[in-house]
């Protein structure tokens, strides 16, 4: 059966809005057993309509994990654009812990731990690479905080902080102990 493809690759008002609404479902549904007929509904569309604006459910996926990541990113930035001023690779690690931590935050890095997660998996398919790139993203971040450092000290401090970071966000995520796992972010950053 061949996929359906999309006839034009301009980008459309009504494909823009179907992307931003898939994201919005898939933060508060999530990943697994995602289904066409439910999302559609939901988003006031149809499978067809998917189908043709986004040529197959996977590459649907693949642009909504795109979009978790750049609104990952921007938020970011957004959130740590001071002018002038530097936080060191402590200060970013507190500020990035602060905002990931933050209960508004939760879909958004559970959406990123499940679309991790499936991108390591045997056959990864549309998550294919997701946890590469969102690795490389948060390091490239933590990496920027460091000036004066060579740049081979200042990947595996990074790789240090960004690893200590995933794991209080995973046992945040799964125990809630909130108080706990911030006295423990405490006695590294804050």
């Amino acid at each position: 059966m061949a996929t359906t493809e999309a006839v034009t690759d301009e980008p459309s008002p009504r494909r823009a809005e179907l992307l931003d609404a898939s994201y919005a479902y898939v933060l508060g549904h999530g990943l697994n057993g995602l289904s066409l007929r439910p999302l559609a509904a939901a988003i006031g569309s149809s499978p067809r309509v998917l189908l043709y604006l986004f040529g197959s459910k996977d590459n649907l996926l693949r642009e909504v994990l795109a979009r978790a990541r750049s609104e990952q990113i921007a938020q970011l930035a957004s959130a740590f654009q001071v002018k002038g001023q530097a936080h060191g690779l402590e200060g970013t690690a507190a500020r990035l812990w602060t905002w990931l931590s933050a209960p508004e935050q939760r879909p958004m890095v559970r959406l990123t731990y499940e679309a991790f997660m499936l991108s390591l998996s045997h056959e990864p398919g549309p998550w294919a690479g997701f946890a590469a790139e969102a690795a490389q993203d948060w390091l490239n971040l933590l990496v920027d905080a460091q000036v004066h450092v060579t740049q081979t000290k200042a990947e595996a401090r990074a790789t240090l902080v960004l690893a200590t970071i995933r794991g209080l966000l995973i046992d945040l995520l799964a125990c809630g102990d909130s108080e706990r796992i911030a006295a423990a972010a405490r006695m590294n950053w804050l």
